[in-house]
């Protein structure tokens, strides 16, 4: 009875199928895209094969001539390092010189000018006031925390400690 059942709906399912396909085929847009993407796809495939080969190539007749050049192209390739850091480092200190050299033309300028920096002056001045009422501030919290903390340690200690005298306190004796 079950294999009947499969039978059926096989045959249900091929019969679908064949329709299916009786009734339409690929449309217009999609054997275009084939036949466009197909030699795309085929000279690219073709272009990393070659590639390949070449670099294997290359690489075969290029491996000897390392291995026997060596002694040459090892200090050969740290000079030229050297050399492209020097470059890089002299550069770097060419625009550090530079930089600071015309922020202190600036300076100098707004100096002669006439103003003799007492604008800045009085804002570094009342930043730094600023800045130490700021820590004064957070020193007397953190003495305060530190304080009650304390206090409430000192507090829960006597209460745990009925009838022990407490370090620190004289007991009369006799």
């Amino acid at each position: 009875m079950a294999d009947q059942r499969t039978q059926q709906q096989n045959q249900q399912y091929q019969q679908q199928q064949q329709e299916h396909r009786s009734d339409e085929g690929p449309s217009a847009s999609q054997i275009v895209a084939v036949l466009t993407l197909l030699p795309v796809g085929a000279t690219l495939v073709f272009l990393a094969g070659l590639t390949l080969t070449g670099t294997v190539l290359g690489l075969a007749v290029s491996t000897p001539l390392f291995v026997v050049f060596s002694p040459v192209l090892v200090p050969a390739a740290l000079v030229i390092g050297l050399a492209v850091t020097g470059f890089l480092t002299s550069g770097a200190f060419g625009i550090t010189a530079v930089s600071a050299l015309t922020w202190l033309a600036n300076h100098l300028r707004e100096r002669v000018r006439g103003g003799d920096g007492a604008g800045l002056t009085a804002q570094a001045k009342r930043r730094m006031q600023e800045t130490a009422g700021y820590l004064g501030q957070k020193t007397k919290e953190a003495g305060q925390t530190i304080q009650t903390t304390a206090q409430q340690q000192e507090a829960s200690g006597r209460s745990q400690e009925t009838g022990r005298p407490q370090e620190g306190t004289k007991t009369r004796t006799g």
